[in-house]
């Protein structure tokens, strides 16, 4: 199983506060509105059926189905799909929520979706490349794949991990291993050998005197990208 125990172990424990907005989980209710935006700018989501893989306790899930998706989320962790599944009672959207792999649902699935979104969880995995690999098989032939990670380098070693996580406090410490970063060129890498052809790749960026996250042309720490299945 392409996971490591002691990352599902790490965001189980805290999976009690994932709708909480002031939580650790800050940064992605904070991200959310901009990254769903830009997915639904290139996908069109109403009406399409879309998978989120690595959907925690599905902030960006329910958003696609607020747009009109068909929404599957997918996640290794039971409790964060717990907390998933009780909030669909209070926000009263229709979310098919499943403990399985990408690779296990692959295999079984394969081409059932127009939209695939894979977000902030490459850098927590092992095999990158296999998560990658799965998330093309799960897309439909002109399907659209989306990822969310986090560059290599010594600029999101200082931002992502030190500044983020030990000065600003947004995330809980040891949130980010760097060794798990993932450099644009090596997802572009990946994506091309999966059969994925890579359309646009977008930085992220964090102003710490305004608190606002923008989409730019920096990709020096966090980055999205958008391909298509060939």
């Amino acid at each position: 199983m392409n996971a490591d125990p002691r990352e599902l172990e790490k965001f189980s424990a805290l999976a009690h506060r994932w709708w909480d907005p002031e939580s650790e989980f800050k940064p992605l209710h904070q991200i959310n509105p901009l990254r769903l935006d830009w997915i639904a700018r290139i996908a069109k989501l109403a009406g399409k059926s879309a998978l989120d893989v690595g959907c925690g306790g599905g902030i960006l899930a329910e958003a696609m189905a607020r747009r009109g998706a068909r929404v599957k989320g997918i996640d290794l962790s039971e409790k964060a799909l717990k907390v998933a599944q009780l909030h669909l009672h209070e926000s009263k959207l229709a979310v098919d929520y499943e403990a399985v792999s990408a690779e296990d649902l692959a295999a079984r699935s394969p081409g059932a979706y127009d939209v695939v979104t894979c977000m902030e969880l490459l850098e927590h995995v092992p095999d990158p490349a296999s998560t990658v690999r799965a998330c093309s098989q799960l897309a439909r032939r002109d399907g659209r794949v989306f990822f969310s990670t986090i560059n290599r380098n010594l600029k999101s070693y200082v931002l992502a991990v030190i500044g983020a996580e030990y000065v600003l406090k947004l995330l809980p410490k040891g949130t980010h291993d760097y060794a798990k970063f993932v450099k644009p060129s090596e997802l572009a890498r990946h994506c091309r050998d999966a059969g994925l052809s890579v359309r646009e790749i977008t930085g992220m960026t964090y102003h710490p005197l305004t608190r606002v996250y923008s989409l730019g042309s920096d990709t020096d720490v966090n980055y999205l990208l958008y391909c298509v299945r060939e």
